[in-house]
């Protein structure tokens, strides 16, 4: 049995479905900050919000692809879950740094928003 095409076959998968759950999340929960953000500008805060989504996808996917190889020859189910433990860890983490980017550069724009305008 070859182990590595198991881990791929599950590490794919996996990954596919947690990217494009945060990033759907991200997407619809996101808007009200950006129409915030662009004065309720929907048109605008929804093409940026678009222009995330695929920068989102492209990191995240680029890195799940990026770290898709399995160097070592995997000789038992349990290297299997190990190996995958790992993998998909770090999926999870760079999802959790990406969130928590996005959020922080969200509230920035949003404080920056509310400040009032300078007299020209």
């Amino acid at each position: 049995m070859n182990y590595n095409v198991i881990s791929y076959l599950v590490y794919l998968p996996v990954t596919i479905v947690l990217t494009v759950w945060v990033a759907r999340t991200l997407f619809t929960n996101g808007r009200i900050f950006l129409l915030e953000i662009f004065r309720q500008n929907a048109e605008l805060a929804d093409s940026v919000n678009k222009l995330l989504l695929i920068g989102f996808y492209l990191i995240n996917v680029g890195y799940a692809v990026y770290s898709l190889q399995i160097v070592e020859t995997l000789s038992s189910q349990q290297s299997v879950i190990e190996t995958l433990s790992v993998k998909i860890g770090w999926i999870i983490l760079v999802l959790g740094a990406m969130h928590f980017f996005n959020l922080f550069v969200l509230f920035r724009l949003r404080r920056k928003a509310q400040e009032p305008q300078a007299a020209a």
